[in-house]
């Protein structure tokens, strides 16, 4: 194995040529002390996710954990792993996270904290406006006029709002505010449940040019909490796709902001040239449009990305730096608005494709990573299953390999849960039994988690519930809720917040300084590869 210093790495992040930063331990400590430029892809789940993440299999790779020579190993059996799976240039981070902190390099906190840092970075460098809740509940009180727009998913505008807002997540703002604040002396705030998205939101708005004042509203529906106002729940409201008159100045401020950031357009034959060599340059191809109209037809190849989660939750697309990105709408508005940012927070071959998806073959086929390496295990239906739990009663255990979150939230009744990575020592907690039969949320990590256990249960029979909990749930079996029976720590997971609107007041103030430091962090370390533009 190959291993590289602190040092050296530091160089490799600030260089030009492409990397990947693989940090392979649980959510929970990653949030707690990482490096800016690195993805949290944990161990037992790498196979899922690199044929996304890491499409090229000769890039240029460093796997972080804690003390790679520690017991746990992590960093060695995610190296292990990925040269079986064909990747060339693998490397391990000498020392792990401790050397770098070691070496007096930055340390982050935190999820998403790349993208978060751009947001702070992006409203101290083009000061863009704010307005306080206070400021935005007295223009309400005071009948004046205003349009809220909330930049988030559905789901979370879905979850929460501040009352009166109309969903618009991300780079659906310059596309639809044309015919949802058609007075221009009418203030459009927008919204998300923290910052980023409020200020990136607003910025595009001010870099689209739009004759309307326009400001973030600050600390979003947290602050909105925070000050005392309540919350709508539930709502649909969603701002209508453009007229053509909106269409046209959508596609009019777009070619203003192409020009003004350097937006480059390819044709569909460069793409195609481009996909024929992923083998030789990492080029992502991401569709930004509405989760639904990518599923009504979508160019084969392209991913899924809306606009503002592409930069919102860079880190769940992209983990290779100095890479190639194609970004595909159907007029080009929410691609150019996307690239715009994709630009600035580091990625300067970012393309437009030109038409957008009139130029392309469509297919419905609903998206599916490829799964690398997978190899099917002795397999168990839910009926069977059913008939050996009533007829073997406790020679019987199933262990759940889900996320944390999916089986609190519903799991076959009796199951164990645990960690994949973890099963080697975490293993020896679950009872002796004559069969064990492991279980996910689809059964696929499920299959990995049985050829990990092979040699390590040899005196049980290891099955895989075809279908995974999905298929038990689906059937109408007993299931149960909560964290029932934990083999392994339950690290997987971080959760914002925002996430709870129940949160205590100091886990949201503490939330908001975390987000106010980023600045200062960025400029200590010294690799994060935003770039300014002049001012309009």
């Amino acid at each position: 194995m190959q291993y590289i210093t602190a040092p050296k790495l530091k160089e490799i992040v600030k260089g030009e040529f492409e990397f990947a930063l693989l940090d392979v331990r649980e959510r929970d400590p990653y949030s707690k002390a990482h490096i800016l430029l690195s993805t949290c892809v944990p161990l037992g789940q790498l196979e899922l996710s690199l044929s996304d993440l890491l499409p090229r299999l000769s890039t240029k790779i460093v796997l972080i954990s804690d003390d790679p020579k520690s017991t746990n190993g992590l960093s060695e059996m995610a190296c292990m792993r990925l040269q079986n799976l064909g990747y060339t240039d693998v490397s391990i981070l000498e020392g792990g996270i401790s050397a770098w902190q070691g070496a007096g390099f930055e340390m982050f906190s935190g999820n998403g904290s790349y993208s978060k840092a751009f947001g702070e970075w992006i409203a101290e460098q083009y000061d863009t406006p704010f307005i306080t809740p206070e400021e935005l509940q007295s223009k309400k009180s005071n009948d004046e006029r205003q349009t809220i727009l909330d930049s988030r998913p559905k789901g979370e505008y879905h979850r929460m709002t501040i009352p009166g807002s109309i969903n618009a997540p991300g780079a659906e703002l310059a596309y639809r505010v044309h015919d949802t604040a058609r007075n221009a002396s009418e203030m459009v705030v927008v919204n998300c449940a923290g910052r980023t998205r409020s200020i990136i939101g607003a910025q595009s708005l001010v870099n689209s040019g739009i004759p309307n004042p326009v400001a973030a509203l600050r600390n979003g529906t947290m602050g909105w909490q925070l000050a005392g106002f309540e919350l709508e729940y539930g709502q649909t409201r969603s701002a209508p796709p453009p007229s053509p008159e909106g269409l046209s100045k959508a596609r009019e401020c777009a070619t203003g902001v192409a020009k003004r950031f350097g937006v480059r357009k390819i044709s569909y034959e460069t793409l195609k040239q481009w996909m024929s060599a992923r083998g030789e340059r990492t080029t992502y191809v991401f569709d930004v449009r509405l989760p639904e109209e990518f599923a009504a037809g979508h160019f084969e190849g392209s991913r899924n990305a809306q606009g503002g989660q592409l930069v919102q939750a860079s880190d769940e697309y992209i983990s290779v730096f100095n890479a190639r990105l194609v970004l595909i709408d159907d007029t080009e508005v929410r691609a150019i608005m996307t690239a715009s940012w994709m630009i600035q927070m580091g990625w300067p071959e970012t393309y437009v494709l030109e038409g957008g998806i009139g130029n392309l073959p469509l297919t419905k086929a609903l998206y599916k990573p490829s799964v690398l390496g997978f190899k099917k295990a002795d397999s168990i239906t839910t009926g069977e299953l059913q008939e050996l739990l009533e007829n073997s009663g406790d020679q019987v255990a199933i262990l759940d390999v889900a996320a944390g979150a999916y089986y609190k939230g519903q799991h076959i009744a009796g199951a164990w849960w645990g960690i994949r990575s973890r099963l080697l020592t975490d293993s020896s907690k679950l009872p002796t039994v004559r069969t064990l039969v492991l279980t996910s949320e689809d059964g696929i990590l499920a299959h990995f988690a049985a050829k990990d256990l092979e040699n390590i249960r040899s005196t049980a029979k290891i099955l895989v519930l075809e279908g995974g909990t999905k298929a038990w749930i689906d059937s109408g079996n007993a299931t149960a809720a909560g964290m029932e029976r934990p083999i392994s720590a339950e690290d997987d997971a971080w959760y914002m917040p925002y996430m709870h609107p129940d949160a205590p007041v100091e886990l949201k103030m503490a939330y908001f300084e975390w987000e106010y430091g980023l600045v200062g962090q960025i400029e200590r370390d010294g690799t994060a590869k935003f770039r300014k533009f002049p001012k309009n």
